[in-house]
């Protein structure tokens, strides 16, 4: 793996640190984010609700509330129309229950993965205006359901489109009363990089100002923050806003749902603010569990009933879901590796097309983003189904190359029944006999746009410590710049030529704990660390490390919390052989 320092004004930073009475640390990071002046720094440290934006700045949203006035007080039926994923059942949540504080009558409807597939389906639209619904709002779905948008009009239903995926290129927006996104040509509102739950909110705040009930905005911004995380849109700008504060609301859930789950997911009474590692790894691959495994209707139940057995009833389940989730990915992984290591055509390919047959479509999406953590190339994972003859795939990308853009070249969209997405991540249906031409097409198209120097894995690091400075105090102002994901990364340092302990230990087979130090002039070991490696035992352990061995480190800073052996510890990046790692552009951090 190559590594990239990141590089740092160090005259900025330190002005920054004196100006703003900053830790150098974080002065230095902020630099290295192009966080600068005073302003800035106010608004990415400490993120408050005046920071939101004003709905009014999207594009359809004064249309939008008006109707939804309409509807309210002449207490129509209104129809939310969601998606599957934690972004989809959120959004309706949020929507749902805006709407109904504000006394509007509310019933939702949330497709089956595997049934109905994704996006707006005709005959949904036409049972809901038999039904005598006379409003549909889509969330985090739509901008493309140019049938349904028509159906719609047939039988003179009246559609709000709110989503955050990119419009159809040639064909605009679908014609609808309001459509709400970010991404639609002559949007100019300020944050375009807003989850589908995200520009639910904005709705939501909307309603929620011109009833006078402003108060109630802070309490939304939970479900915002979980969608936002787990959608891997950049937590940066108003997403960092929603997402802070909503983490930090988590310590204190009112709703019975969220308290459910967060017990059974180990995060109940944690006394601090959650982050997006806890979102990512313990919630919403709960709530996705659901969608992908079951019935994602059941999330919006959890999270919108209010009989306590029932809560965690769905709480246990979705639990249970989650575990059968992670079985089925492992399965379809092995399967995957097998065709990796075997077709030696994928070692020259710039991109990776793999098909199974009856692979789960609720967990490919997943094991795409695996296949693209163990290749470094934009790959799409598809299951054929021989019975119906159709496929579905789930593509994910590298940095700089934008998936979306691929399909929607000449030679891949032609072969396509349905597709959609954005930059990072796609889905997609076609014949089985066209997932051959998919694989030539996408190769072509990213042959034209990567180089080799694209596909060789590479990682960004923020700058050199002495383990010496890995301190409490270090941690603490790192804490400052949470929450952590995309477009906000946390802070990887590398430390150089430190000292095995101990021999590697492996853990649960691929997980692997290095005990490591450094040496002072003299040889004696200064204070030990440990080192933890997720899924990087096969590398770690063909090192062949032997106590007193000299190795570069690339790590994470964490806190352990456990009872019998807690305190500071590095999560492992990356592990050379000492002096091959590229130092020349480290910058050490002093707290």
């Amino acid at each position: 793996m190559r590594w990239k320092f990141k590089p740092c004004d160090l005259a900025v930073a330190a002005e920054l640190a004196r100006a703003q009475d900053l830790p150098p640390a974080v002065a230095r990071l902020l630099v290295q984010r192009n966080i600068c002046d005073a302003d800035a720094v106010r608004r990415f440290l400490d993120p408050s609700i005046e920071h939101l934006h004003s709905p009014y700045l999207m594009r359809g949203m004064r249309a939008a509330v008006e109707r939804i006035e309409g509807a309210i007080a002449q207490k129509e039926n209104i129809l939310i129309y969601g998606d599957y994923d934690v972004d989809g059942t959120t959004a309706v949540v949020i929507l749902k229950t805006c709407i109904e504080r504000l006394s509007g009558r509310c019933e939702f409807h949330v497709p089956h993965r595997i049934r109905d597939g994704y996006g707006m389906k005709d005959d949904v639209i036409e049972r809901a205006a038999a039904s005598g619904i006379k409003l549909v709002i889509s969330v985090d779905t739509g901008i493309r359901a140019f049938d349904a948008a028509a159906t719609a009009r047939r039988v003179g239903l009246d559609l709000i489109v709110t989503d955050h995926h990119l419009p159809e290129a040639n064909e605009g927006v679908p014609h609808a009363l309001a459509v709400l996104n970010p991404n639609q040509a002559g949007c100019d509102y300020p944050c375009k990089e807003l989850c589908g739950a995200g520009v639910a909110m904005k709705l939501a705040q909307a309603l929620l100002t011109s009833a006078g009930q402003e108060r109630l905005i802070p309490s939304f911004l939970k479900m915002v923050a979980i969608a936002t995380v787990a959608d891997a849109v950049p937590l940066t700008g108003e997403n960092r806003v929603m997402t802070r504060l909503g983490l930090e609301g988590l310590r204190r859930p009112v709703n019975g749902g969220l308290k459910a789950l967060m017990q059974v997911a180990q995060l109940e009474n944690v006394g601090r603010a959650l982050t997006g590692s806890d979102v990512a790894f313990r919630l919403a691959p709960r709530i996705n569990a659901a969608g992908r495994m079951d019935v994602a209707a059941e999330v919006i139940e959890l999270f919108t009933c209010t009989d306590e057995a029932r809560q965690r009833e769905l709480a246990n389940k979705l639990d249970m879901l989650n575990t059968e989730r992670q079985s089925e990915e492992s399965r379809i992984l092995v399967e995957v590796h097998s065709l990796l290591d075997s077709d030696i055509r994928l070692r020259e390919a710039y991109s990776v097309v793999l098909a199974g047959e009856r692979w789960h479509r609720g967990v490919i999406g997943i094991v795409a983003t695996r296949v693209v953590e163990r290749t470094c190339k934009p790959a799409l994972v598809i299951s054929c189904d021989p019975d119906s003859g159709l496929a579905h795939g789930s593509g994910r990308s590298i940095h700089g190359f934008h998936l979306l853009d691929a399909l929607e070249s000449a030679e891949c969209r032609k072969l396509f029944t349905k597709f959609g997405g954005h930059a990072h991540a796609v889905g997609f249906s076609l014949p089985n006999d066209k997932v051959d031409c998919l694989r030539e097409a996408l190769e072509a198209f990213a042959r034209t746009k990567l180089t080799p120097a694209d596909l060789l894995p590479l990682l960004e690091l923020d700058g050199g410590v002495e383990l010496s400075e890995v301190t409490p105090e270090l941690l603490h102002s790192l804490r400052a710049l949470e929450p952590f994901g995309v477009g906000n990364r946390e802070p990887v340092f590398a430390a150089h030529a430190v000292r095995v302990l101990q021999s590697p230990k492996v853990l649960k087979e691929k997980h692997v704990k290095l005990r490591v130090a450094e040496s002072t002039a003299d040889g004696k070991v200064k204070r030990p660390f440990d080192a933890l490696g997720w899924r990087m035992a096969e590398p770690v352990i063909a090192m062949n490390l032997l106590p007193g061995d000299a190795i570069d480190l690339a790590f994470t800073i964490e806190e352990n919390t456990n009872p019998d052996f807690g305190g500071l510890q590095m999560v492992l990046k990356d592990v050379l052989p000492a002096q091959r790692a590229n130092h020349g552009a480290a910058v050490a951090v002093q707290t």
